[in-house]
């Protein structure tokens, strides 16, 4: 016999659910806005969330750790939080509820649990905010620009100052790259404000100028008759792609370092958490992020490769069409991208499976890479078949991987999905670059197929962003 239903119970349990939420928002935004403290929900950002959203966060954290973790779960950890003095920082707070659960002991005095748990904090060295040009305004130039305005804070890690294009600057063009900015058919609306400033040839991004410079060379540029110094140009035209072209960059006033959104040759190509710690930003001054494929398979090609080991494997990237494409049939400098974008699946080429090889050199020569253009506009998946030095199951797969999306260097850059009908559309927004599908796994001995989907615009944005701020040095205290 069924349990009886207490429908006025549910009712003010959840308004009680809700408040708490609403509590806990206020909570996440006062320390984001007043301390540049970040709470994250197993890396899932909390800043400026609806109480459903946060809610669904919540849901997804318990079946993820398989622990009956609640929003007053939370809720008492982010009090705790506010009650500790601590640095410009960035902190999960799921992982703190988590602990707290595990050790529950030791976590009945919450303000000196989490003092305990972030006690490293106190030693964290002060940061020198860096100035930031974005070289280009596309795809990716336009995420950079919104993350890096919504995460603004105080200004003490990376500051946006400028933005560089081609042609003449006037009102409707400065109106026409604010909309752009604004509205987005994938993304939805920033979640923020954006003016323009004629007289100053400017965008006005939350309240803050940022300049909007027409040039057709680096090298003609002065950045610091804008007030801007030292800066970090990222460059997203795909224009330059080599250390020689590249440099050019340097060769502006007011630059210092440069990162391009693409692969390059004779530049340290970076997945951030996979190779980042192992080019000096002291001793170099050009990187490249690399791919948003290259990005998506190297986090999980390293997990297996470390702990089975790789004999050799195949590649297959299901992608979005690109801005590359053509709309409808007609003249390309290769065959199959000529046809029509949104009405065929364009077999075509990657790098990606040669790539990895520069992030994980044991890799060198056992990967074949071939992709597939899908009419979607974003979201993609790789599909990575390998043959492995041991016998493996789907279970000890999946145990391994969501092991190393809950602790390690990689927890920013692995999000393992539990959700039984996962599709393209699901993952858009993922700050992720690897959405590795527990459902999808298939073993048989020494060979598995593993179905990773990423977000290639919005995932691949965050990881230049995380690659940005090692280059920058203005990494903030974390604990993950």
């Amino acid at each position: 016999m069924s349990t009886k239903v207490n429908y006025n119970e549910e009712v003010l349990l959840q308004a009680q659910t809700r408040r708490a939420t609403v509590e806990f928002i206020n909570i996440v935004n006062g320390l984001w806005y007043d301390k540049s403290i970040e709470l994250v929900l197993f890396k899932n950002p909390l800043v400026d969330k609806r109480a459903s959203e946060v809610l669904n966060l919540i849901e997804y954290a318990r079946e993820f750790v398989n622990k009956p973790i609640s929003i007053l779960d939370a809720l008492d950890i982010a009090k705790a939080i506010q009650q500790i003095d601590l640095p410009s920082s960035k902190l999960d707070i799921g992982k703190l509820a988590y602990e707290c659960y595990l050790s529950s002991e030791n976590c009945e005095d919450k303000v000196a649990f989490v003092q305990n748990k972030l006690k490293d904090a106190t030693v964290a060295k002060d940061i020198q905010p860096k100035d930031v040009v974005l070289y280009g305004f596309g795809r990716i130039g336009r995420l950079l620009a919104r993350e890096l305005m919504t995460k603004m804070g105080k200004g003490s890690q990376l500051r946006l100052r400028a933005i560089v294009i081609r042609g003449e600057i006037n009102e409707t063009i400065l109106e026409k790259r604010a909309s752009l900015l604004s509205v987005d058919s994938v993304h939805r609306d920033f979640l923020g404000t954006v003016q323009t400033d004629v007289e100053n040839s400017a965008l006005i991004i939350n309240g803050t100028t940022v300049y909007v410079i027409s040039a057709n060379s680096p090298e003609d540029i002065d950045y610091t008759k804008y007030g801007i110094k030292d800066a970090l140009i990222i460059d997203n035209t795909g224009a330059f792609k080599n250390d020689v072209e590249l440099s050019r960059h340097l060769k502006s006033k007011g630059a210092s370092k440069v990162l391009i959104t693409a692969p390059a040759k004779g530049v340290p190509n970076i997945v951030h958490g996979v190779n980042h710690k192992q080019n000096n930003p002291d001793k170099e001054n050009i990187f490249s992020a690399a791919s948003c494929t290259t990005n998506a398979i190297t986090p999980i090609l390293k997990v297996i490769e470390d702990n089975y080991g790789i004999k050799k494997g195949h590649l297959e990237t299901i992608h979005a069409y690109t801005n590359d494409q053509n709309l409808v049939d007609n003249m390309h400098s290769k065959y199959r991208r000529g046809r029509a974008a949104a009405l065929n699946m364009v077999i075509t080429e990657t790098g990606a499976g040669a790539a990895v090889a520069k992030a994980i050199p044991a890799l060198a020569g056992k990967l074949t890479s071939n992709a597939i253009r899908v009419p979607v506009p974003n979201g993609s998946l790789a599909i990575l078949n390998l043959q492995l030095n041991t016998k493996v199951t789907k279970e000890g797969v999946n145990s391994l991987i969501k092991k190393y999306a809950l602790e390690g260097d990689l927890v920013e850059q692995i999000k393992y999905s539990i959700d039984n009908e996962l599709v393209s559309s699901d993952i858009i927004g993922t700050t992720a670059p690897s959405i590795f599908d527990s459902k999808a796994t298939i073993t048989d001995n020494e060979t598995i197929v593993i179905y990773v989907w990423y977000d290639n615009e919005y995932g691949y944005s965050h990881q230049v962003i995380r690659l940005a701020k090692h280059i920058a040095k203005v990494r903030r205290f974390t604990y993950y």
